[in-house]
């Protein structure tokens, strides 16, 4: 399984586009490039689900360390376009409303 990670930031937010499965061997990944993202400057982090299509507890475990970072600098961490899979996954480990989740719409700048 492969994913594709792209960060890009604007305007003091980082926006993570991810493209494919994420499991235990793609995660070690996505939480590095997660983590690099998550700096003093930015004021933000989305995570962009709209083109994952599987997600395990292993990116649900990326994400939690994303969120607990954020909670730590008091800076919002959103997760957007997260779709019926990744949202399952959230839901089983009783995540779904941890997490501030919304659509594509949030964040004009990266359109």
């Amino acid at each position: 399984m492969s994913l594709s990670i792209i960060t890009r930031k604007k305007e003091n937010v980082a926006v993570i586009e991810l493209q494919g499965e994420i499991d235990m061997f793609v995660s070690p990944n996505f939480r590095d490039k997660l983590l690099l993202a998550c700096n003093k400057e930015v004021k933000e982090v989305i995570v962009d689900f709209s083109r994952v299509s599987f997600m395990d507890s292993s990116g649900v475990a990326t994400l939690v360390e994303g969120l607990k970072w954020s909670k730590k600098e008091g800076k919002p961490f959103v997760l957007r376009n997260v779709g019926t899979n990744v949202r399952n996954s959230l839901s089983l480990t009783k995540l779904e409303t941890v997490f501030t989740i919304i659509p594509h719409a949030y964040n004009s700048c990266f359109h």
